[in-house]
C-alpha cells in the first residue's frame, strides 16, 4: 500500500477504536455492541481490495484485542477482522465505486452476521463460552440491526476518504491513452516529428538540379 493509504487507514482505525471503547462499549445496549471497527475495515476494503483489507483488518483487530478492557484471547478478533477484510475486498466493485447504497448495506449485513458467528466459533475453540449464556441467535440479530443502522453514517464516509487519498497521478491520464499507451505515443510523435532530409536531387520547384561542374553530354 502507498503511504497515503497507510496513514489514512491508521488514523481511521485509531479513531474508530477510541470511539468503540469510550462510547459504543458503554452504551449497555441489549445483545451485541455496534461494531464501528468492522464498518471501517469493510469500507476501506471495498476501495483498497483484498490484500489491503486483510492487512487493515488484522491490524485493527489486534489493536482491539490489546485495548482495555479486553477480556478475550489476543488474536481472536484480529483473525475475524482479517478474514472479513479479505472477503469484503473480494467484493470491491469495478473502479472502487458502489453502484448503489443497497449493495454496500448488503455487504455490511453479511459482514455483521459472519463476524458474530466467527467470533463465537473462535471463542468456542479457545474455551470461551460467553456466547452460550447470552444466546447466539440474539447476538446475531442485534449485531445485524446495530451495524446496518450505523453503516450509512460510517461506510460512505470511509469510502469517500479512501477514494480521495487513492488518487494516482500516473493513472490520471489513462483515459487519454486508451489503456494501451497509443495515446502517449501519438502525443510524442506530434511534438517530435522527424526533420525532413535534405533534398539534393530536386530544386524548390520539384525539378532536378544539376550538380555544378558537370556538363550535359550530347
Amino acid at each position: 500500500m502507498r503511504p497515503s493509504r497507510i496513514l489514512l487507514s491508521a488514523v481511521l482505525v485509531l479513531l474508530g477504536l477510541v470511539i468503540q471503547v469510550s462510547v459504543l462499549g458503554r452504551l449497555q445496549l441489549p445483545g451485541a455492541t455496534p461494531d464501528l471497527l468492522m464498518l471501517i475495515v469493510v469500507g476501506l476494503a471495498l476501495v483498497i481490495g483484498p490484500s489491503g483489507g486483510c492487512a487493515i483488518g488484522f491490524s485493527a483487530g489486534l489493536l482491539a484485542d490489546l485495548a482495555p478492557p479486553s477480556d478475550h484471547a489476543v488474536g481472536r478478533y484480529a483473525l475475524v477482522l482479517c478474514l472479513l477484510g479479505y472477503g469484503a475486498g473480494l467484493l470491491r466493485p469495478e473502479g472502487a465505486r458502489q453502484r448503489s447504497a443497497v449493495s454496500a448495506l448488503l455487504v455490511v449485513a453479511g459482514a455483521a452476521v459472519v463476524s458474530t458467528l466467527l467470533y463465537a466459533l473462535v471463542g468456542a475453540l479457545v474455551g470461551d463460552t460467553a456466547a452460550r449464556h447470552v444466546g447466539l441467535g440474539g447476538l446475531v440479530f442485534s449485531a445485524l440491526l446495530y451495524d446496518v443502522l450505523l453503516a450509512p453514517f460510517v461506510v460512505p464516509a470511509v469510502m469517500m476518504l479512501a477514494r480521495r487519498f487513492d488518487h494516482d497521478p500516473l493513472t490520471a491520464d489513462s483515459g487519454d491513452s486508451s489503456g494501451s499507451g497509443l495515446g502517449s505515443l501519438s502525443r510524442y510523435r506530434t511534438t517530435r516529428e522527424a526533420s525532413p532530409l535534405p533534398n539534393y536531387g530536386r530544386s524548390a520547384f520539384g525539378r532536378k538540379k544539376r550538380m555544378p561542374g558537370l556538363a550535359k553530354r550530347p
